[in-house]
């Protein structure tokens, strides 16, 4: 039997909680509520509870610092966190504190019943409670759900779209599905965000989410529905009756609204779906699929929060002539001279030329951007800038794009990622100016007691004497002669402090061979007469 302990600091949330379900009939029991932080760290302590349901902002400790706390007290007690409003930053700290899931307020008997089954079922695979035959159930199943979700991954995705040659017959049998007779259709559901926001526990949550809602929502209206997750995508199947179309359609908006309404954990994500066509061969579904995903695209150009469908799938002439040779031209002459500002410039004008094209779809727009950014990481390697590969620097950039949610965001991913790369070029370029200077002035500081020249030392730093003795200046701030003065003096004040040695031999071992010379640049240097010194500071 589960032990659960549920925390809210309204008593009346907690009560609509322990009446909600019969947690008997779960293997569950509650054993204490709570309605402030304190209490529920108390009851951790004493009643060590294998779940606790807990609002996200509680009095005493936080629902956060409770969560981190309570972890400590008893590591492996799962947490359901619940929300009323958005509390973003809270939900995804609480997802790193290894928060299973949430439930949104008002909270609802379904999905309060969803979350606590799964929540039994992994207690008990983690206390290994099930019989060897529910082990194999599980087994099995997992590897049937591997079976399908490779229809989309590999049949479709990782093949370049080759859905030829495709039978019901052969899917049903071999990939477990139920296909029917009428119509087959691809969905996507995209989720845009700022690049590296949703961290991989924060991805499975909203994912787990994304699923229950579709399958939820959709599968009593279906022949079979598949779900696959590829970085930020859900992939979707339908298959479904001909006259149930329009009742699809309807789930679908019903879907985007509901998602909508979890994403209040999840304030900063935004999500779209993207709908392709019905159609009634399963050797049509990468035209379903393509068609999908040019809708999904649409968002940059008709924004998030909604539903995308097309009647077919546009023509996608190539475009940017005109705008992306006057940005390579540009940004070539930015990069010539290492100029951001001048960079910033090439993309806003590329910008402003591309918002001028009427009725510019957002495929167009993404396939625009991305080929100026290879054209840029091209130029890049040609000024012998970057040694690493620009396909590898290009794909690097299409992930971060591809979390964009509009026109203006997909450029500034752009001009975010040129400025990184030319300030990176910038500052290495700097640091290649300052190695000679570097090996000058340790080549002094190890032969400073020998009559060094500047032409033997810019001989050292690879520069002839002219520019060499301009680019220390430029460097430190002194030119050669005087840093060499400072370090011999400086040696001079050691000698002086630690030994006995007279003026003369301290004069001959720094360096110089003039006593009189030596004693006045180290007057001039310390204000103090060598003798001064010494009896100043020996």
């Amino acid at each position: 039997m589960m032990k659960v302990v549920i925390a809210d600091d309204e008593a009346k949330v907690c009560q609509l909680i322990s009446g909600l379900v019969d947690w008997a009939s779960l293997e569950m029991e509650i054993v204490g509520v709570a309605h402030n932080g304190i209490e529920a760290l108390e009851m951790i302590e004493t009643l060590r509870p294998d779940l606790m349901i807990t609002d996200i902002r509680m009095p005493g400790y936080d629902g956060l610092e409770m969560i981190g706390r309570g972890k400590k007290i008893k590591e492996d007690i799962d947490f359901i966190i619940v929300s009323g409003y958005r509390h973003f930053e809270y939900a995804q700290s609480a997802i790193k504190y290894g928060v299973c899931d949430y439930l949104l307020k008002p909270i609802k008997k379904d999905a309060l019943l969803d979350t606590l089954h799964r929540m039994r079922e992994k207690y008990r695979q983690r206390t290994q409670q099930l019989s060897a035959e529910e082990r194999l159930k599980i087994r099995l199943q997992s590897d049937i759900s591997r079976l399908r979700s490779n229809l989309m991954t590999n049949l479709l995705l990782q093949r370049g779209g080759n859905s030829n040659g495709l039978q019901m017959e052969k899917l049903n049998h071999e990939y477990h599905f139920h296909f029917e007779p009428g119509y087959f259709q691809v969905f996507l559901v995209k989720i845009d965000c700022e690049y590296g926001i949703l961290y991989e526990s924060g991805m499975k949550i909203l994912e787990d989410k994304m699923k229950q809602i579709l399958q939820g929502l959709l599968k009593a209206k279906c022949f079979d529905l598949e779900i696959s997750f590829q970085e930020s995508r859900a992939y979707c199947i339908l298959n479904y009756g001909k006259d149930a179309k329009e009742t699809l359609r309807r789930q679908l908006r019903a879907v985007m609204d509901e998602l909508l309404v979890q994403n209040s954990v999840f304030g900063k994500v935004e999500l779209t779906i993207g709908l392709g066509l019905a159609v009634e061969n399963l050797n049509q579904l990468e035209d379903s699929l393509k068609a999908a995903e040019w809708a999904v695209s649409q968002r940059l150009v008709e924004g998030t929060g909604k539903m995308i469908e097309t009647a077919g799938i546009p023509a996608c002439p190539p475009v940017g002539g005109a705008p992306l040779a006057e940005f390579n031209k540009e940004i070539e002459a930015a990069l010539e001279i290492l100029d951001i500002n001048a960079a910033a410039s090439a993309v806003d004008s590329l910008k402003k030329q591309i918002q001028q094209i009427p009725q510019i779809s957002g495929q167009e727009v993404f396939q625009l951007v991305t080929s100026a950014c290879l054209n840029y990481l091209i130029l890049l390697k040609n000024h012998q800038f970057s040694d690493e590969r620009e396909e590898t620097l290009h794909e690097k950039f299409i992930s971060r794009a591809d979390l964009c949610s509009s026109v203006p965001q997909l450029f500034g991913c752009l001009l975010n990622f040129i400025q990184e790369s030319m300030g990176t070029v910038i500052q290495d370029k700097k640091q290649a100016e300052k190695k000679p200077i570097r090996l000058a002035k340790q080549y002094i500081q190890q032969n400073y007691s020998k009559q060094i020249s500047l032409e033997e030392v810019s001989g050292v730093a690879g520069f002839n004497a002219s520019y060499f003795s301009v680019l220390f200046k430029k460097e430190s701030g002194q030119n050669f002669m005087e840093y060499l003065s400072e370090v011999r003096m400086n040696k001079a004040k050691e000698l002086f402090k630690e030994t006995n040695l007279s003026v003369a031999s301290i004069c001959e071992q720094v360096g110089y061979s003039d006593i009189k010379h030596f004693t006045q640049g180290f007057k001039k240097f310390t204000g103090l007469k060598p003798n001064e010194f010494r009896k100043l500071y020996s």
